[in-house]
């Protein structure tokens, strides 16, 4: 009897039809899991051939993973979705320009590095006064909705932008409670330094010793969901090698994707036992941040934040990981913080990784909902634990001329404890 595949799960129920955004958005069966289910096991098995129309389905798939909590016979749609968009990627029935795009954008987002030269670029875009030529003339919406997205997701670049750097080790403060190896990022560690120097503090202050690998990439999450696991496992068998052997209590991320991705890796090794059991045993250390900090009584005093914050919860974090509680807890903790909920809070903000680049028209959609339930939370700050949910809700909410800004959770935190340090402290 052939070995029961992840599809095979499927019993068709239905549980996953709200939870799904797209589904939400158009009431179209091939645009729920259950009828990409159908799909992906259809071209597997050979009933239907690759077409412009099925890839389309998959594309449109957002790989929230608000289905996968929802299911009750625990389908693993992210496996599927990932199986069938490789399939999809290593076919040619994509358009050459839509080839061209994806392979311009994978050639950028996994290195830092690259990153670092547009950051300096969109710099000088911003001071010259070219950005807000490009902008007010609505030229690269007539030229491409996805370069017009692009452009739009682009955050105001500073000089500190262009010039933070992470240290190899930060010591905890007092009494050392842990050892700990930090994930610096892509997308975070050159366009939002801010949330990884908060990290570090914040670790410190717990009495966390915080050990920041370097030379360290991307962990390859966006390559895996958009279904290129050849390059995925390349960039996270480079990353795992430069946190091997440093004798660590966890490893910690920041960033949601990363962290679901990181927490799954010994998936990606199929061909390789070995390396895929190293893969594993690097997993079962991965923590977010959150979820580290909650576990571990406090230490550290928290000082008053007078603020009113609306909590968005990164698809990857909740969905993915199940982690929802504790970034609640950890906000909820700091004195004078008023927590606010959002309407359909769970729901996808329309980011997923780039997916706001390849379908720009769905994710300003999906996006618009939650700018609105953002805007009817009345909540001067947003709490988001995930770079591109943070440049995509800021962008939809940019736009509407709302005045919210986003930050994620520890720097909220890390705000609280520097209030509480005696001044110059």
């Amino acid at each position: 009897m052939p070995d029961r595949r992840p599809i095979d799960d499927c019993v068709h129920c239905g549980f996953c039809l709200p939870v799904c955004p797209t589904y939400f958005s158009w009431a179209s069966e091939m645009d729920s899991p259950r009828g990409r289910v159908d799909l992906a096991r259809a071209l597997a098995d050979g009933q239907v051939a690759l077409s412009p129309t099925t890839v389309a389905h998959l594309d449109r798939c957002l790989g929230c993973l608000a289905c996968q909590p929802a299911c009750p016979s625990g389908v693993r749609y992210g496996l599927i979705i990932e199986e069938a968009r490789a399939r999809v990627e290593d076919s040619n029935v994509r358009p050459a320009g839509d080839r061209l795009f994806r392979a311009f954008l994978f050639s950028l987002f996994p290195y830092p590095a690259r990153l670092r030269a547009v950051a300096a670029f969109l710099w000088l875009y911003r001071v010259t006064g070219l950005q807000w030529l490009v902008r007010e003339s609505g030229l690269l919406r007539l030229l491409s909705a996805r370069l017009a997205a692009l452009e739009a997701l682009a955050p105001p670049v500073t000089w500190h932008h262009l010039t933070a750097s992470l240290p190899a080790r930060v010591p905890a403060e007092g009494t050392r409670r842990a050892r700990v190896g930090l994930l610096g990022g892509c997308v975070q560690r050159v366009f939002f330094p801010g949330v990884n120097e908060a990290t570090l503090r914040v670790l410190a202050a717990e009495g966390i010793e915080v050990v920041v690998p370097p030379g360290q990439g991307c962990c390859g999450a966006l390559s895996a969901h958009a279904g290129r696991p050849a390059e995925a496992a390349r960039l996270a068998r480079d990353l795992l090698e430069r946190f091997e052997g440093l004798e660590l209590d966890a490893v910690v991320t920041n960033a949601a994707g990363c962290g679901s991705h990181l927490k799954d890796l010994g998936s990606h090794f199929p061909g390789d036992p070995a390396l895929a059991a190293r893969a594993r045993a690097f997993s079962a250390k991965v923590r977010d941040v959150s979820e580290l900090l909650a576990a571990m009584p406090p230490v550290a005093p928290r000082g008053a934040q007078a603020c009113r914050v609306a909590y968005h919860s990164a698809c990857h974090l909740g969905h993915a990981q199940g982690i929802t509680r504790q970034p609640r807890e950890l906000l909820q903790g700091i004195p004078g913080l008023t927590l606010v909920e959002l309407a359909r809070g769970e729901e996808c903000c329309g980011s997923a990784g780039i997916y706001n680049l390849v379908e720009p028209e769905a994710a300003e959609e999906i996006g618009r909902r939650k700018a609105d339930a953002v805007v009817a939370a009345a909540a001067p700050i947003l709490a988001a634990a995930n770079p591109g949910c943070a440049l995509h809700i800021q962008r939809m909410l940019r736009e509407r001329g709302a005045a919210v800004q986003a930050a994620h959770p520890i720097e909220l935190l890390d705000a609280s404890l520097r209030a509480a340090r005696p001044r110059g402290g």
